[in-house]
């Protein structure tokens, strides 16, 4: 991410945050058309009032609950009814060590529950 120093009364800024976390479940009902990758990764520029774990929340609370996903595809409702894992991985965007997102990643394959769990 490139500078990009903002401000606001009394203060000049220039947050920036990689944030990524996992599906709660890795079931079959995530397949076909709904199929989803191990992991979301985003990287998301922020205000210093809104703590890094504010900022996870809002993404993984809104994403969860999406009317548009489930609108599409209605059978998610019953059978998967949040998506997210509770927990993700935040850093300032660039700090991130190369080891930091698989070893995250990895943690969360070995607490997935055998067999795709229960929604």
């Amino acid at each position: 991410m490139a500078c990009q120093v903002r401000t606001s009364p009394g203060a000049a800024y220039d947050l920036g945050y990689h944030v990524v976390w996992c599906p709660k479940y890795r079931r079959p009902v995530l397949g076909g058309r709904v199929k989803m990758l191990g992991r979301v990764h985003l990287v998301v520029r922020s205000h210093p009032k809104q703590s890094p774990s504010y900022v996870a929340g809002q993404f993984t609370g809104f994403t969860s609950h999406s009317h548009h996903l489930r609108a599409e595809f209605p059978h998610l409702s019953s059978r998967l009814p949040t998506l997210w894992s509770r927990s993700y991985v935040v850093a300032t965007a660039g700090a991130v060590s190369a080891e930091t997102v698989p070893r995250y990643i990895e943690m969360q394959d070995e607490r997935a529950p055998k067999g795709g769990g229960r929604a």
